[in-house]
């Protein structure tokens, strides 16, 4: 009997249409995603905070510049994680390694207060989990699928769901514990659901069949090597003669050069989110709230913690009623967690309603990408179906016109703020404007540029040329931690509307430059649209 899905006979049970090993990947890279967003928002907070806060009291330059090397190299690992996997361990293990690692550098965080060095080491753990986690889980996705159909694209997208429900409710979450309770905990609590995570996958993984094996074991370790050298000098051999030979794979390969150039000065002004967008939240935005406006927020943020956590313990649900039977401890562990998640919710919601005061966390800020995200890629999925889908590079240019935008508008509203101030009170709807306009810019620019590396690299250097884009992403975050370091200096000078207006002339000025290569990058696209 031939199965309809890759893994095992167990994996043939589906889950709105899909095999079930779907959502143990899905729940497995949601608490990944809650522990590493939930751990990004409360970075540069923990950092700038005074001693007597529980901080560290760095300047902002020095928590922005760390920042910005940790965000830059959690894109770099990932190249090397998923080589070591691909060639050695398999993705299974590769995946078990790394949320293990990533445990371990959580509690390493939790525990900084001993000594420094724990602070540290639990950078250092987590970047090097990561490479081994986020490349493998995404190519176990992939696997489950037997055709290249928009069966897989839907595979995909619910996974997608997946990451940004784990965002969403690590920054929420997280953030606020972090804030309001103590940085300690919110390092921890992110942990927590990466070891249960861990564990969930661990107990459910031969629901995968043959998905995510090792290579086989007879092989000598150096002779893999040698073979896998063997085999990248005999491909980029061919790309290369194809290349000279053929004006097309030429031409698509300068295509991706463009895109990936131009992505860092997309990547380079998003990723202020955590940097000096937080610092804007923190220390110039008024959050505390009274009267009408404190009750308003109090019930947004409750339908907007709620309807997502309905949702997704639905899912979980459906999923249990298909696995449960064979996978009873996975399972229990899975309820376990959403049981402590609830209960944190619950918690949280009701300490904001009989709180007199209502101050808005400003981690929180960051949830409204993974909001957006969640209500508006539906949206831009139709679009681009449609007969108003623009070619990738107009798609390119609108991306980096929203993001520039959005630093418009926190352009605009610290006008009156003067030079050098240390603190204001700016009017939180600049910040939900340029998030909004920055998720906009995002789903115009991150999901399409995956896209069009897949479609216009040769078949043998497809893993290269996706080497190519994370290292752009590396260079991007790494730039834009340093840019944001010099936040003080700038707005004691010049003020800080001049900072943020360079967040929206560079990335405005590289949109009109992409705009007007469309011609010509369509041309040397040869038929991809």
């Amino acid at each position: 009997m031939e199965f309809k899905f890759g893994g095992s006979a167990e994996n043939q049970k589906t889950v709105l249409g899909h095999p079930a090993g779907l959502f143990v990947l899905f729940f497995t890279e949601m608490w990944e995603r809650f522990s590493y967003y939930g751990m990004r928002a409360l970075l540069v907070l923990f950092l700038v905070s005074t001693v007597l806060d529980g901080g560290w009291e760095w300047t902002r330059a020095d928590a922005l510049v760390l920042y910005g090397w940790y965000t830059g190299l959690v894109y770099i690992t990932p190249i090397i994680g998923g080589f070591i996997a691909d060639k050695f361990m398999g993705y299974r293990r590769a995946v078990v390694l790394g949320a293990f690692i990533m445990t371990l550098g959580h509690a390493a965080m939790a525990l900084e207060g001993m000594t420094s060095i724990f602070f540290y080491a639990g950078l250092t753990l987590l970047i090097i989990g990561n490479g081994f986690f986020k490349p493998n889980i995404s190519s176990m996705v992939g696997q489950l699928y037997k055709s290249q159909g928009k069966e897989k694209d839907a595979g995909y997208t619910i996974f997608y769901m997946g990451i940004n429900a784990g965002a969403f409710l690590g920054i929420l979450l997280c953030g606020y514990v972090g804030e309001k309770v103590g940085w300690h905990y919110g390092f921890g609590l992110a942990g927590i659901f990466m070891f249960l995570g861990m564990l969930q996958f661990y107990f459910t993984q031969s629901i995968f069949g043959k998905i995510g094996l090792s290579p086989k074991q007879t092989e000598d370790f150096d002779d893999v090597i040698e073979d896998s050298i063997e085999k990248i000098e005999d491909n980029v051999e061919d790309v290369i003669e194809e290349a000279e030979n053929s004006k097309v794979v030429k031409d698509r390969l300068f295509v991706i050069g463009i895109f990936s150039l131009f992505v860092i000065f997309f990547w380079w002004a998003f990723e202020q989110a955590g940097g000096s967008m937080t610092i804007f939240a923190a220390d110039y935005t008024d959050r505390a709230l009274e009267g009408s406006a404190a009750t308003t927020f109090k019930i947004v943020n409750t339908i907007i913690t709620v309807v997502p956590m309905i949702v997704i313990t639905w899912v979980l649900a459906m999923l249990f009623k298909q696995t449960f039977k064979k996978y009873a401890l996975a399972n229990i562990l899975l309820a376990a967690s959403f049981v402590i998640i609830w209960g944190i919710v619950i918690w949280m919601l009701n300490r904001e309603f009989q709180a007199d005061t209502t101050e808005v966390p400003a981690s929180w800020f960051s949830v409204l990408n993974s909001l957006f995200i969640i209500l508006f890629a539906p949206l831009f999925s139709k679009v681009w179906e449609s007969k108003f889908n623009p070619s990738g590079p107009i798609k390119f240019a609108i991306g980096l016109l929203l993001v520039g935008l959005g630093f418009a508008a926190l352009a605009y509203g610290s006008a009156g703020i003067p030079d050098g101030a240390k603190t204001a009170s700016v009017s939180l709807m600049y910040l939900v404007v340029a998030y909004f306009l920055h998720t906009m810019g995002e789903l115009c620019v991150s999901p399409v540029g995956l896209s069009y590396v897949s479609k216009l690299a040769p078949v043998k250097l497809v893993s290269m040329m996706f080497g190519i884009w994370f290292t752009a992403n590396f260079f991007a975050n790494l730039l834009g931690g340093f840019t944001g370091s010099y936040m003080d200096p700038i707005m004691e000078e010049h003020g800080l509307t001049t900072f943020f207006l360079i967040f929206t002339i560079i990335p405005i000025a590289a949109a009109v430059i992409m705009f007007l290569l469309n011609p010509m990058l369509k041309r040397k696209m040869h038929g991809i649209d």
